[in-house]
């Protein structure tokens, strides 16, 4: 198991990191409604903090005992792997709470493939629209993270 401070430590990392990538992107994109931007930035970065102690764990639970070059890929799979898998899930809840006024009462069969179909279409434009934003920082930063894994796994 991971310890906590470099969990919790690692995590606000971790969400600075993303947050700061997803910054970068919108501004490239020039961005103009700093409301927007400053909810798609949260959503970066908190989607950042609850991922990395899971890939976080996910990388050492793969890479326990084996030689550093297995660290260093455990690391970037794991963390890129949770990192994508939580914020797309924030994601995706947004997509649906916007969309909810319009679905059909709740628990119905009808709800239920609005559920999914919403979702499936919100995970879909998040990776159409929304890892563009982690390129070049969130990559640099998923790097620097695996060699720091890998360096302490030695």
């Amino acid at each position: 198991m991971p310890s906590s401070p470099a969990a919790l430590l690692g995590a606000l990392l971790w969400a600075m990191a993303m947050g700061a990538s997803a910054l970068a992107g919108l501004w490239l994109d020039n961005w103009e409604t700093p409301e927007k931007i400053r909810f798609v930035v949260l959503l970066y970065a908190m989607g950042a903090a609850l991922a990395f102690p899971f890939g976080l764990f996910a990388a050492r639970l793969l890479s326990l005992g084996r030689a550093s070059e297995v660290a260093f890929a455990a690391a970037f799979i794991c963390l890129l792997a949770t990192t994508l898998a939580f914020t797309g899930g924030l994601f995706a809840l947004q997509y649906r709470s916007y969309y909810a006024e319009w679905h059909a009462e709740a628990f119905t069969v009808l709800w239920a493939f609005e559920l999914v179909f919403t979702s499936l279409t919100a995970l879909y434009q998040f990776v159409v629209l929304g890892v563009r934003l982690y390129f070049p920082l969130g990559f640099i930063a998923l790097a620097v993270a695996s060699v720091w894994f890998a360096h302490q796994q030695r």
